[in-house]
C-alpha cells in the first residue's frame, strides 16, 4: 500500500490546521507529534520547538489489525497525539487506528505539504528608513523574504515562487503596487518566484554578477550592480555587491537601514561557500566570504540591519518577531566576524551540514535551464534550506 493509497479510517478523526499547530507551538504549548513518515524522511526534516515532543513512526506499523504492543507502548495515552505524514492520508488512517484504540488523537491537514504552506508576515520595527518593511517567514524551511512599502509603491525581495499572488495582495491590502522584484542570488533552496511576479508586470531585478553562471532568462529582466540605485516611493534599494556563498550574491540596502543579504549572512551564522563550485571550490569562496564581510559589510554604520534570506532552528528573532538584527549585535556575539582569514576559513569549512536538497535540479530551475510547473517546483523544495556554514549557531547568548 502507497502512503497516499489509503482507506478512510473507520472512525471519524479530527484535524487541526497548519496555522492552528503552529499557533500552539509558539506559544509554547506542550505538544506531542507522531510523524509517520519513513524515518529517513523524518530525520531530513521535520516539526521542532522547545515545547514539542516529537516521535517517528512509520506507516506501515499501522497497517496490520495486530498493531504490535512494543509500537503502542511508545505513543502516549495521557495526552493529545497529533498524526502527521507527507500529504495527510496515512496520517489520518494512523489516527483512525489509535483512536479505536482508546487514543486521543488528530492528525495534520496535509501533513508536511501543509506544514510548508504556511508563510507570516512581521514588521520590522526596528527600520529606520523611508517606509516600512516587513519580513516573510516560511518556518518550515526557513526562508526569509522582504516587503518594502513606501506611499503608493513596493518592492519584494528573494520572492518565492509558491506565494507569488501573497506578495500582490498584501502590497495592495498596503495601499500599494508591487513595483519591483528582487533576487539576491541563484537559490539553491527554493523556486525563485522573479519570472512569475515579471509576467505580472512588476519589474524583475537580478544580480549582474549571477548571469554569468548560465541564466537564460537575463534579456527578460533588469540586472544590478554594483552602486545601482532603485526607487520605492521616497526609499531607496542600493544594490552592494557581495560575493562568497556564490559568485553573483548581491545585497541590497533598504531605505539606509536594513541590509538584505541573501545567503551571506545570517543572524546565527555566516554563509556556506560550497553550492556552487563544490568541495574544490569552496575554500577560495570562504576566502572571498570573509573579504566581503569585513569590508563590504561590516563597514556599513553600526546600527544597520542584518536581514539574512534564511534562519535556522538556532536563530533566536529579535522583540519584534523578525530575525533581524543591527552590526553591532553581530559583531558582539559572532566570534567568526573577528577572525583573521585562515581562522575563519577553517572555520566555515570545518562542519559543513548536508547540501539541500534537491539543490541541483533547483539551481537549473533557478537559472531558467529545467522547467518545473506550480507543483513540481513546491515537492523540489520542500525540507530544510542548509544553506549556512553551521546548522549550530555562531552567536554567543
Amino acid at each position: 500500500m502507497m502512503a497516499d493509497e489509503f482507506p478512510e479510517p473507520e472512525v471519524e478523526v479530527e484535524s487541526i490546521a497548519p496555522e492552528d499547530l503552529k499557533s500552539r507551538i509558539d506559544a509554547d504549548d506542550e505538544v506531542t507529534l507522531l510523524d509517520s513518515r519513513m524515518t529517513s524522511d523524518y530525520e531530513e526534516w521535520k516539526i521542532d520547538g522547545e515545547t514539542v515532543d516529537s516521535i517517528n513512526i512509520p506507516y506501515f506499523e499501522f497497517l496490520d489489525d495486530d498493531i504490535d504492543d512494543d509500537v503502542l507502548d511508545r505513543i502516549p495515552d495521557d495526552r493529545e497525539v497529533t498524526v502527521l505524514c507527507a500529504k495527510g492520508g496515512a496520517s489520518e488512517y494512523v489516527a483512525g487506528a489509535l483512536k479505536q484504540r482508546g487514543y486521543e488523537v488528530n492528525h495534520l491537514e496535509e501533513g508536511m505539504n501543509g506544514w510548508a504552506r504556511i508563510y507570516e508576515r512581521e514588521e520590522v520595527t526596528e527600520y529606520d528608513g523611508p517606509g516600512s518593511v516587513y519580513q516573510y517567514q516560511r518556518p518550515s524551511s526557513g526562508c526569509l523574504g522582504y516587503l518594502l512599502i513606501d506611499g503608493d509603491e513596493a518592492a519584494i525581495v528573494d520572492p518565492l515562487r509558491a506565494f507569488i499572488d501573497r506578495y500582490i495582495a498584501d502590497a495592495e491590502k498596503l495601499g500599494a503596487e508591487l513595483t519591483y522584484a528582487f533576487d539576491t542570488h541563484i537559490h539553491a533552496d527554493h523556486i525563485s518566484g522573479l519570472r512569475e511576479l515579471a509576467a505580472e508586470g512588476v519589474e524583475g531585478v537580478i544580480p549582474k554578477n549571477a548571469v554569468p553562471r548560465g541564466v537564460t532568462y537575463a534579456d527578460e529582466m533588469t540586472t544590478a550592480a554594483d552602486g545601482d540605485e532603485f526607487d520605492v516611493g521616497d526609499a531607496t534599494v542600493e544594490t552592494i555587491y557581495t560575493p562568497g556563498h556564490t559568485s553573483g550574491m548581491t545585497s541590497y540596502l533598504l531605505g539606509g537601514s536594513l541590509l538584505t543579504t541573501g545567503d551571506g549572512l545570517f543572524i546565527e551564522s555566516v554563509a556556506r561557500p560550497d553550492l556552487e563550485e563544490g568541495d574544490e571550490g569552496a575554500p577560495e569562496a570562504a576566502e572571498q566570504l570573509y573579504d566581503t564581510l569585513q569590508n563590504r559589510v561590516l563597514t556599513l554604520p553600526e546600527e544597520t540591519l542584518i536581514g539574512g534570506a534564511h534562519f535556522s532552528d538556532a536563530a533566536v528573532p529579535a522583540d519584534d518577531d523578525t530575525y533581524t538584527a543591527p552590526i553591532s549585535d553581530l559583531k558582539a556575539r559572532m566570534d567568526a566576524l573577528s577572525y583573521d582569514t585562515d581562522e575563519f576559513v577553517e572555520t566555515v569549512l570545518a562542519d559543513m551540514p548536508p547540501r539541500p536538497a534537491n539543490y541541483e535540479d533547483i539551481i537549473a530551475t533557478n537559472l531558467g535551464q529545467q522547467d518545473a510547473d506550480d507543483e513540481e517546483a513546491f515537492t523540489l523544495e520542500l525540507g530544510p534550506n542548509n544553506c549556512a556554514a553551521s546548522t549550530d549557531a555562531m552567536t554567543s547568548d
